[in-house]
């Protein structure tokens, strides 16, 4: 916004990317403590402190008058943002009955997708107040304070997840709480019963949150070890890669790419980035509900595929200098590709890959792993954050074509590695895993694992 720059001045392009992205490096750090401390805490606990973070981070940025006050607003932010997006999934995931588990994973991508739209159109308004008034870019980021708070009292609201209860040996509460999510009487049984195996022998309240941090190192030690590596670095490499196919750098800097592709002004290209926020909302609507009517492998493939063919088409309609902003049909080309991008990643690998990443990780080590799979997601989204408005700024058909490699190269490796989780209880996936590799889940030749590895 024009306002904004009026207030903290003119800016290069590094700079902006420094600015977006400082929010992500903090966040990158705490997703990698998220999951301990969840473990000895509670997922709702944790994202609940986290929401509260957050709003104190977006608080002060929506007060600061300089603009290292404002990174260090972001910075805040980040690291409540680190502490909850991570565990939201994984409560979800841990509390969702097998027969709708898909559908209630996707929708907090849903919720996601409803803020960026709000926010598209929030900013659109604030606009209109115009250069003169710092509310116009003040107001946005108060709302999400307020947003942040009001998630923060979901502490209140949530129950823990009956995974987490009985992993501490709380059975009661578990049953209890089991019975008021739906689960039915078999699923209930069963889960009770397998999850009595792995109840701590200790009192977990004995341990103490310095102990528990460092258990985290050899948590994360536990993840790369077998037999559980090959599914911490799967599930490492599709949050990351998932980054890099360039989503976030549409979603940061739409207006950006929008003014590139030919319409101006800050209003218009608001405007049009929330057109497109809506078209995204319309097909995350159907993808939530139907998530588990089709595959998480066959959604990603499909995914892949068409997000590659986009950018690549972007890219070159770029390097052969077809897009001009008062002639030929190239800007809008690229403006429809833009919109198709987004339609297409948030209804396969926005809900595909999240759901796949919890339903495929073991409960011995899903916490640790989620962790180090958030915390990949935010150092991809971090380098997407600091170099598009530099590559938009140098080489605009390169942002594209690097968007275009990362989706290709993640596509083939999905086609290689995934395989179908759907329709299938988390205990029942990872027997299913141990089976189909014939390891023990007490001890594992480590040849055997490196050759499924490979």
């Amino acid at each position: 916004m024009p306002a904004f720059r009026n207030t903290f001045g003119d800016f290069s392009p590094t700079i902006h990317g420094v600015i977006v992205s400082s929010v992500l490096i903090s966040g990158a750090f705490t997703a990698l403590i998220a999951g301990v401390l969840a473990h000895k805490f509670g997922q709702v606990r944790i994202f609940s402190i986290g929401a509260f973070v957050y709003a104190v981070g977006a608080a002060v940025q929506s007060s600061a008058s300089k603009l290292p006050a404002f990174i260090v607003g972001r910075l805040i932010q980040g690291i409540g943002e680190g502490l909850f997006v991570s565990n939201v999934w994984v409560q979800v995931s841990e509390m969702s009955p097998t027969r709708v588990r898909g559908t209630l994973t996707a929708l907090p991508q849903f919720t996601i997708v409803v803020g960026v739209v709000s926010g598209f159109f929030i900013c659109y308004g604030t606009s209109r107040l115009g250069p003169s008034t710092s509310l116009s870019w003040r107001i946005p980021l108060a709302i999400s304070a307020a947003l942040g708070f009001l998630l923060s009292g979901t502490y209140w609201l949530v129950p823990a997840s009956p995974r987490w209860l009985l992993a501490k040996g709380r059975v009661e509460e578990a049953r209890n709480v089991l019975v008021r999510l739906g689960f039915d009487d078999v699923e209930r049984e069963k889960l009770l019963e397998e999850s009595m195996n792995q109840v701590q022998a200790h009192n977990p309240d004995d341990e103490t949150l310095w102990q528990g941090l460092k258990e985290t190192f050899v948590g994360f030690k536990e993840a790369f070890s077998a037999p559980f590596r090959a599914r911490t670095m799967f599930g490492c490499f599709i949050m990351g890669m998932q980054q890099l196919a360039g989503i976030d750098g549409v979603f940061y800097y739409a207006p950006i790419l929008f003014e590139k592709a030919g319409l101006s002004g800050a209003q218009a290209s608001f405007l049009a980035s929330g057109v497109s926020a809506l078209a995204i909302l319309a097909v995350t609507i159907p993808a939530t509900f139907l998530a588990d009517k089709w595959g998480r492998r066959t959604s990603s493939l499909l995914g892949g595929i068409l997000i590659t063919t986009l950018m690549l088409l972007m890219g070159s309609l770029y390097a052969a200098d077809k897009v001009h902003a008062d002639r030929g049909a190239g800007k809008w080309v690229v403006i429809v590709s833009i919109y198709l991008f987004a339609i297409v990643f948030n209804g396969t690998w926005a809900i595909g890959f999240r759901t796949f990443l919890m339903e495929s990780l073991p409960r011995k080590t899903r916490s640790s792993a989620s962790s180090l799979a958030q915390s990949a997601n935010w150092f991809s989204n971090y380098l997407v954050a600091l170099v598009t408005p530099v590559l938009i700024a140098k080489s605009t058909y390169g942002a594209y074509y690097l968007f275009a490699i990362s989706s290709l190269f993640t596509t083939v490796i999905v086609a290689l590695r995934m395989v179908e989780t759907r329709g299938h209880s988390l205990e029942e996936i990872e027997q299913r895993y141990v089976q189909s590799r014939g390891i023990s889940t007490d001890a594992v030749d480590v040849t055997t694992e490196r050759s499924n590895v490979a």
